[in-house]
């Protein structure tokens, strides 16, 4: 028969390993599922992608302002156009249109009255 030191000397081991069994599957869980988890980790790679996105969208912004400078600085006729866009001038005999500005709701075709 064992010895009553020998029963809780293993019985203590059991319980250590089991406690320690514990611990480290709260810590996996919390881990995984937890606020730093890989929900986390998934919506932080996603935010990493749209910002890429913005990104490269800037890049081609900013390139695209560049060239439009490049030809504004070599074109005398682009350099003229601007101008009397921005300032809305005209040339001698010139006219200028002005349309009203169509509602934004009302762009479709309107619909056909009800037969009576």
């Amino acid at each position: 028969m064992a010895r009553p030191r020998e029963v809780i000397r293993v019985l203590a081991r059991r319980t250590g390993w089991l406690a320690g069994a514990t611990v480290a599957i709260a810590y996996a869980w919390m881990a995984f599922r937890g606020p730093q988890g890989i929900q986390s980790l998934i919506a932080k790679h996603s935010e990493i992608r749209e910002l890429e996105e913005q990104n490269a969208a800037i890049v081609r912004q900013n390139q695209a302002l560049r060239e439009r400078i490049k030809r504004l600085e070599q074109s005398d006729s682009e350099q003229e156009l601007e101008i009397r866009k921005q300032l809305k001038l005209l040339r001698p005999g010139e006219t200028t249109f002005l349309l009203p500005e169509s509602p934004k709701g009302s762009e479709a075709a309107p619909s056909p009255s009800p037969a009576k």
